[in-house]
Parts: C-alpha cells; structure tokens; sequence
C-alpha cells in the first residue's frame, strides 16, 4: 500500500472531511446521517495517504 495522496489534498481531505462529521453531529437528520460516513471516509483517506479508488483508477497525486 503505497501513498497516492499528496500533501496539498490531504489538508482538503483533512478540513472538508471534519467540517462534515462537525455538521453531522450538529445537524443530524435521519437521510443526511450519510454525510458523516463520507467525512470519515475523507478524514480516513487523509491520515493514511492512501485512497483505494485512487488505486483501482491508477490516480496518484503524491510526489514521487
């Protein structure tokens, strides 16, 4: 498992995946609850440096 995100998009990653968890728990709603997974997902992706769909897509944003 090799890094395939680079430095610039894990902050992205880091600060949109925490502002849908923080919008998640502060406005929680029976169909928006998705919007929190999708915010762990980003924040996962972010502190691993490492994407799956990036992988099966052979995407790569990380310097080399």
């Amino acid at each position: 498992m090799t890094a395939n995100i680079g430095t610039s998009e894990r902050i992205i990653r880091l600060i949109v995946g925490a502002a849908l968890m923080i919008y998640f728990f502060a406005f929680s709603q029976g169909a928006m609850r998705w919007i929190g997974c999708v915010g762990l997902v980003l924040v996962a992706t972010a502190l691993v440096s490492f994407c799956p769909l990036w992988s099966i897509f052979g995407l790569n944003s990380a310097k080399r």
